[in-house]
């Protein structure tokens, strides 16, 4: 079965059992008992759970780069203290910096594989784990999002904004800062913007909820903003945000890719569009290698 076959009702109870507290089994039960067209909803909801050892494009030994794990402050987060995994280009650097924000899952393979493919471009990135102060990212998505609702989100915003200081800081970077981020991810960029001012050099939220509209005036990094078409939940804060910006003589531009879903990015489950990825990822590099040469 391909992704084009996969019935718009279970892309829809997906997205529900991704962004709530609805377990796997219930997910499992209630796609099965969905009337569907061209097969069996069972079948097409265990083709969209992740596979990620299949889904890796840059490998963690690849010999252009050089990840690790980090431990630094985080005054006012959830424990005080933060882990990521920052990926080094080899060389001397320093190298321009990219803060990567992961989905509502903590920092899962998925994260960590766009990390290096920003470092193999030259960045040096750095993906923090908002579930480090709780244990980390337990190894699976179902744990991690039951795990990353339960904390306190301003606390863990917190871990997320003392990450990007932390990464404009570090030695290897030359103090120019970008942040790319994915659902929640994409939410958090939008309220960077806000929080660090001139301290962030350009932002790109993929289908991330708009942040406060009365803020909005605080943004100074250029933006670009990635859509998916068929994402009502988070396309209906687009409209306003869109005005907010050019009430304000924002720098932004806006790109909806047709025909993709939520999570279109994720090439690990069939919600990915490689075509509309590829492009999406092309402007990304793009976006960061001119904003922060």
């Amino acid at each position: 079965m391909k992704k084009t076959e996969i019935d718009s009702k279970v892309y829809a109870l997906y997205d529900e059992y991704a962004h709530s507290g609805m377990t796997r089994r219930d997910f499992l039960t209630r796609a099965a008992a969905l009337s569907v067209v061209g097969g069996s909803g069972l079948v097409m909801a265990n083709m969209l759970l992740p596979q990620y050892a299949e889904a890796q494009v840059i490998s963690f030994n690849d010999e252009r780069i050089v990840p690790h794990y980090v431990e630094y402050d985080s005054p006012n987060g959830t424990s005080g203290k933060m882990k990521g995994y920052l990926v080094t280009p080899k060389g001397a650097g320093p190298f321009p910096a990219v803060i990567v924000i992961h989905e509502n899952r903590g920092l899962n393979p998925y994260i960590e594989d766009v990390a290096r493919q920003l470092a193999v471009e030259g960045f040096l990135a750095l993906a923090p784990d908002g579930l480090f102060p709780v244990g980390g990212y337990p190894g699976n998505d179902d744990d991690g999002k039951k795990m990353q609702s339960a904390l306190d989100a301003d606390k863990l915003y917190q871990d997320m904004l003392n990450s990007a200081k932390f990464l404009k800081a570090h030695e290897k970077s030359t103090g120019k800062l970008g942040a790319v981020g994915f659902c929640y991810g994409g939410a958090v960029v939008n309220k960077l913007a806000i929080s660090l001012g001139d301290d962030l050099h350009a932002g790109v939220p993929f289908y991330g909820v708009a942040p406060d509209l009365a803020e909005v005036n605080k943004i100074k990094a250029p933006l670009i903003l990635q859509y998916a078409e068929k994402d009502d939940r988070v396309n209906a804060t687009l409209m306003p945000y869109k005005e907010a910006l050019e009430k304000y003589h924002k720098a932004f531009e806006i790109f909806t890719y047709e025909n993709t879903q939520h999570g279109f990015h994720n090439n690990s489950t069939p919600r990915y569009d490689e075509k509309q990825a590829n492009l999406a990822w092309e402007r990304t590099i793009s976006f960061f290698q001119k904003q922060l040469a």
